[in-house]
């Protein structure tokens, strides 16, 4: 099966390992929307409060990202074949681990340490399958645009076309599954194993080629010297947020003060940042890379982040089984869309950097339109609107950095995908949890103080730097939710409506990161068109120079 003359590829079993890596990210957004879609039944069955449900959904980010930097480094020294098969057992051990949650059960400390349990395994197993998902993308991503060098953004946008066809799968079975038949989480959870069988065997037995770079014999220092110190300054300060995050739970097992576990995190990425500095003899590295890598970090927390939350957000506005179809539609919408950029380049004469700077003013529209839906056909037309605009975010970011980056093989496009999933994990998803827990419980204490009392969690959320915030008990909402709006109190009723007017000011919060990048995207425009207009760099322009693309230049060929 093929979409274009197959000179467009360099090898005879191409189009074979463009859909074996398909049917790879397939999977991955097939759990992704599952996973999305039982957030409410984990919320109801466990008690955890929008925080925490934020910070599980996280786990499958923030996983993501070793998978795919620790893959990307040892991408083109161990072989891709190796990966494949590391990720296929990841993705099958992860179900082990999630299934293994029970629901809470007993009293008092018995009760919440069950919870606390269930919570640990859903966590784990949540951030193993997103080792998985990174471990492939290591391999699919660099794979794709070595195979297509002429036309990246078209193939990457073919590949990641199965992202969404994920989540097509994923949210039609949850609609079928969990609205209609209430089949319990568990057997939702367990079909995204059907398409890891498929793709581990379709990858079976297949010859893949190397990067450019390591064709030509590049050491990893010289793949490593575009990154240099300032895009390593952008991951390991992520990383150094994971850590001190994760360290948590052992500082209090060793009894020592969970709140230095931040400081150790800041500590461990100040060493892998030196260690970046030795790899690559101290190179600052590109500045237009740097500024590739903190525009992906507001991807991942837009796209990701509000993807692992929309199913959530619009049933909690308007029912779950609603938002699985609006979900299932504008994921059709990305998935159509993501065959045609090829067209939309050579067409209507949009370069790559063209094309994001639309998609994010678009997405800042549909985030702001979707916080105003009433009902399901204005939804239907604000998640258009947004799913037009995330359509070729993350593909065509990752074009560009291959075009503009040939020298740095697999490990500058890996990083980048590891950097888009951190900030989905750290930022994206719990900063939205966050929020939603903060403006709900604010407009409960607006309405009635005492009716906040009764029904706020058991634990503050917190985010990053900003203060704590107490939201409302995930349990006790959900069981309002399941009564007809007949059937409620006042008092009920005003829990609900503080609970959808969180998620409303949630959306509006989160249209600010797309309008950030427009203004990004913008700049970058006004850069390539004074250098003579965007276009792709050749290895060989690169490795001819011999220099890291450092402080005052923006790009490999543009000094």
């Amino acid at each position: 099966m093929s979409t274009a003359s197959s000179q467009d590829a360099i090898a005879p079993n191409a189009y074979r390992l463009l859909w074996a890596g398909f049917m790879a990210i397939l999977a991955a957004g097939v759990g992704f929307a599952i996973r999305g879609g039982i957030l409410d039944n984990w919320g109801r069955e466990f008690g955890f409060t929008g925080s925490e449900l934020g910070t599980i959904g996280g786990a499958g980010f923030t996983g993501f990202c070793f998978g795919i930097i620790i893959g990307g480094v040892i991408a083109d020294k161990i072989g891709y074949g190796k990966l494949v098969i590391a990720a296929f057992v990841f993705h099958v051990l992860s179900a082990v681990v999630t299934f293994a949650a029970m629901a809470p059960s007993g009293d008092g400390a018995a009760l919440e340490a069950s919870r606390e349990t269930a919570y640990k395994f859903l966590f784990w197993g949540t951030f193993i399958f997103a080792i998985a998902n990174g471990t492939l993308e290591a391999v699919a991503n660099p794979l794709v645009a070595t195979l297509f060098p002429t036309k990246r953004t078209h193939y990457l946008n073919i590949l990641h076309a199965s992202w969404p066809a994920g989540m097509i799968i994923g949210g039609a079975l949850g609609w079928v599954l969990d609205d209609a038949m209430e089949l319990h989480w568990k057997y939702q959870l367990a079909l995204f194993l059907v398409p890891t069988a498929i793709y581990g065997l379709m990858f079976l037995g297949q010859r893949m080629p190397k990067s450019e770079a390591s064709e030509k014999g590049l050491s990893l220092g010289e793949m490593f010297k575009d990154v240099g110190l300032l895009g390593g300054l952008v991951v390991c300060f992520l990383l150094a947020l994971f850590f001190g995050d994760v360290l948590k739970p052992l500082f209090a097992f060793l009894h020592l003060n969970p709140e230095l576990s931040p400081y150790a995190g800041y500590a461990i990425g100040g060493v892998l940042l030196i260690a970046v500095g030795v790899i690559t003899n101290f190179s600052f590295g590109s500045f237009l890379l740097f500024v590739l890598f903190v525009t992906h970090a507001l991807v991942g927390a837009v796209e990701l982040g509000t993807d692992g939350w929309i199913q959530n957000i619009t049933g909690n506005i308007l029912s779950s089984s609603e938002a699985k179809v609006l979900f299932v539609f504008t994921s059709a919408v990305m998935f159509a869309l993501r065959f045609c950029a090829d067209f939309i380049e050579k067409k209507l004469g949009l370069s790559p950097i063209g094309i994001l700077l639309t998609c994010s003013l678009l997405a800042c529209v549909g985030l702001n339109l979707t916080s105003q839906v009433n009902s399901f056909g204005m939804a239907l037309l604000a998640l258009t609107v947004y799913g037009v605009g995330k359509t070729f975010f993350w593909p065509t970011m990752l074009a560009v950095a291959s075009d503009r980056f040939p020298r740095s093989g697999a490990v500058a496009i890996s990083i980048m995908g590891g950097v888009g999933m951190l900030s989905a994990g750290l930022m994206g998803s719990p900063g939205l949890g966050y929020a939603k827990d903060r403006f709900a419980g604010e407009a409960l204490i607006a309405k009635d103080p005492s009716l906040f009392e009764e029904f706020k969690a058991s634990k503050p959320s917190g985010f990053l730097f900003l203060p704590q915030s107490t939201g409302l008990d995930g349990t006790k909402v959900g069981d309002l939710q399941k009564k007809p709006a007949g059937e409620r109190t006042e008092a009920e009723q005003s829990v609900i409506d503080a609970s959808i007017a969180g998620d409303r000011k949630t959306l509006v919060a989160d249209s600010a990161i797309p309008a950030t990048m427009a203004v990004i995207y913008l700049a970058l425009l006004i850069y390539f068109q004074s250098i003579g207009g965007y276009k792709p760099v050749s290895i060989d322009e690169t490795i001819a120079s011999n220099e890291p693309h450092a402080g005052t230049e923006l790009g490999t060929a543009e000094s």
